[in-house]
């Protein structure tokens, strides 16, 4: 744990914190955080956890950056409209802190990847930051399966919700909330239905936070609870929720056992 003056400088504010001190820091600077999708949620998740200094952070999209994303994917400039967002994200973290090692992914999760991708480094916390059913369900999935703990997350107008898992501790999956993803069409996009810009940054930046307070071995997490926002009225919820022991993947008798493509259809976007 020897940290140089322009480490000690710039994590000083974290050192000070009885909490973390130069042990905590440690512990962030040896984390690997996987954060999949750069959008939305992910972009203010990142910032914050490259900012916090975990040592390495994987990026996995493959996406170009459009106009329309930098009224909420922050993590973007004008600048990089056209580039590949795991580049763009790469450079920004990158000019903001040294320190990390930013593992590109050019491609999208799927059936037949997202477990190898998740098991390239090892990575000791996955956060989603994806904006479809299809893509939450399969996070979920591969991360009970490979015993990861991970964040979910959603948002949409002026809501947002999520909630954290963790392996071995009995806690509640994705799918013992949400059993299946909705018909098609009976949830409206996101281009349909707007989202209001700083809510990714809201429900982002708490994903980070529950990643970082893992990491650290601090405080509590959302296992176990759902949190919910509505930003018009200014009123967090947290709802406890109970892990379903007849759940498809994580209950006593799992009937999802491995990942199949055809299993996870086209992605509607929401929450």
């Amino acid at each position: 744990m020897d940290f140089n003056d322009q480490q000690i400088e710039r994590y000083s504010r974290h050192i000070i914190l009885s909490e973390v001190g130069v042990e905590g820091q440690q512990k962030l600077l040896d984390a690997k955080v996987l954060v999949i999708g750069t959008g939305g949620l992910g972009a203010p998740a990142t910032i914050f956890l490259a900012a916090a200094g975990v040592g390495t952070i994987g990026l996995v999209d493959a996406d170009k950056v459009d106009l329309s994303n930098l009224q909420r994917q922050i993590i973007h400039q004008t600048k990089d409209v056209g580039k590949l967002k795991v580049i763009s994200g790469k450079e920004t973290i990158n000019e903001m802190n040294p320190d990390v090692n930013v593992i590109t992914y050019d491609t999208f999760a799927n059936a037949s990847n997202i477990l190898d991708i998740i098991k390239d480094q090892d990575y000791d916390f996955i956060i989603d930051g994806t904006d479809n059913f299809s893509a939450k369900f399969l996070i979920n999935d591969a991360c009970v399966l490979a015993k990861k703990p991970f964040s979910h997350a959603g948002i949409i107008r002026f809501n947002g919700q999520l909630t954290t898992y963790i392996p071995d501790n009995n806690t509640p999956c994705y799918r013992c909330i949400f059993k299946e993803a909705p018909p098609e069409g009976a949830v409206p996009t996101c281009s349909q239905a707007g989202v209001l810009g700083v809510m990714g940054g809201v429900i982002g930046t708490l994903q980070a936070t529950e990643a970082i307070k893992y990491i650290l071995g601090i405080g509590e997490n959302l296992a176990g609870y759902l949190l919910t926002y509505d930003a018009i009225t200014m009123e967090f919820r947290k709802i406890k929720i109970k892990h379903n022991a007849k759940c498809s993947v994580c209950g006593n008798d799992p009937t999802i056992k491995e990942l199949i493509d055809t299993d996870y259809k086209p992605p509607v976007c929401g929450i």
